[in-house]
């Protein structure tokens, strides 16, 4: 059996290590052959009709001519999420969005972990996995059949997936990822999956108040939970779609069968994740907040709309073909008093915003982060916040959001 592998990342490693150790590679011959980019340059996906078994990494995307063509010439294409999805045991609760996964699925497994008494669970038989740090084919061995799996899934993930998680979870959608995807419609496709395959014993929860995340909850037979902002909860980090999401991971919960008072206090004691809203520092009365993970408008727009205080945003990196419109929309009233815009795309965002509000605060255009820091400190009032919410990536100057949000903290660091 010939198999390519195409990426060599932390995922295509991984796969490479699960299909070695697989039945099928030890009880018949397995030739596989790692594709790369880094290795191969922009050839690396020629001729993939040769072999028996294609194996996608998130990375690649699946409507690529080239790996279409191998898939019509009979070529079975899979993926790490695919392989995952056939050889997992128990429960699998999956969730996407456009953001907001990561708070999610971190808040659910929290606090599922905390009462695992109370769910029948034993103790460490609640796993989160994927787009976490560790690949989800490595903890397919942990897995039992009274497990909990968390999975956090990306478009790239769920496009090609031909069964949905038992728990469809899907959050806020807008446009993303424009870059990858050819337009929004795409976008949206890729996601289906998610519930398409869902049987009737399954269930789907989904934010009512978003008719993208109604359209994909409908696609499959699971039932259909809609959920809404839980005000009751209290949470220490800001901002309404954190409350949101902490209402979703809150409604799963109960459905698996957490106790109230555990699910509250899992909660009010949750701190958020690097890179998310992060508090940084105060100085001088000067609060300080990096989101980095910020790679869309959506996610800039619900930075500003969580201060009241005065502020300066700080935006701009490596674009995704994206709208920032909505951002210039949501600065009218924000009491947002500058606007630093820094990278590749800074001219791009900076006409956007004011092109769809006449009333924009003042923009400053600055090539890099560092310079961006030092204006925003310069000019921000006492009792003001500072927030690093690039709508954008960070590739420009960065390896990505997690390196650019490091950079940010560091630098408001040593302020003084």
């Amino acid at each position: 059996m010939k198999i390519a592998i195409l990426g060599y990342g932390v995922e295509g490693k991984s796969a490479e290590k699960f299909l070695k150790s697989s039945l099928s590679c030890r009880t018949a011959k397995c030739w596989i052959e790692i594709r790369d980019v880094k290795k191969q340059g922009k050839g690396y996906l020629k001729n993939l009709d040769k072999f028996d078994m294609v194996v996608r990494s998130p990375g690649i995307p699946f409507l690529s001519p080239e790996i279409q063509r191998a898939k019509k010439a009979g070529v079975e294409i899979t993926s790490t999420t695919k392989l995952f999805f056939q050889n997992a045991k128990g429960i699998l609760v999956g969730i996407t969005g456009t953001k907001g996964k990561g708070t999610t699925a971190t808040l659910l497994y929290k606090i599922l972990k905390a009462s695992h008494l109370a769910t029948g669970l034993p103790s460490g038989s609640v796993h989160l996995i994927g787009n976490m740090g560790i690949p989800m084919l490595d903890e397919l061995p942990k897995l039992k059949k009274n497990s909990i799996s968390i999975l956090e899934l990306s478009s790239f993930q769920l496009q090609d997936l031909d069964v949905s998680p038992h728990i469809a979870v899907v959050l806020d959608i807008s446009p993303d990822h424009l870059n990858y995807h050819k337009s929004f419609k795409e976008y949206l496709e890729a996601k289906f999956p998610i519930c398409n395959f869902q049987f009737s014993k399954n269930k789907a929860f989904y934010f009512s108040d978003n008719r993208y995340s109604e359209k994909i909850a409908m696609r499959g037979h699971g039932k259909k939970i809609p959920v809404l902002s839980d005000k009751n909860l209290k949470l220490k980090i800001p901002g309404a779609h954190n409350l949101k999401n902490a209402s979703m991971a809150a409604a799963i919960a109960r459905a698996l069968g957490a106790e109230e008072s555990i699910i509250k206090k899992t909660i009010r004691n949750f701190k958020g994740l690097p890179h998310r809203l992060e508090f940084v520092r105060e100085i001088n009365g000067i609060r300080f907040y990096n989101d980095s993970a910020s790679t869309n408008p959506a996610a800039t727009v619900a930075a500003i709309s969580a201060f009241k205080e005065p502020k300066i945003l700080i935006a701009g990196g490596a674009g995704k073909n994206l709208d920032y419109r909505p951002i210039g929309k949501v600065l009218k009233n924000s009491n947002t008093k500058l606007i630093i815009l820094n990278g590749q795309n800074r001219k791009e965002i900076g006409r956007a915003i004011s092109g769809a509000e006449s009333s924009a605060p003042h923009i400053i255009y600055v090539k890099n982060l560092r310079s961006a820091i030092n204006l925003a400190y310069k000019n921000v009032q006492k009792g003001g916040v500072i927030i690093f919410s690039p709508a954008s990536t960070g590739f420009d100057q960065f390896s990505g959001y997690g390196e650019r949000g490091e950079f940010f903290k560091h630098a408001v660091v040593k302020l003084k």
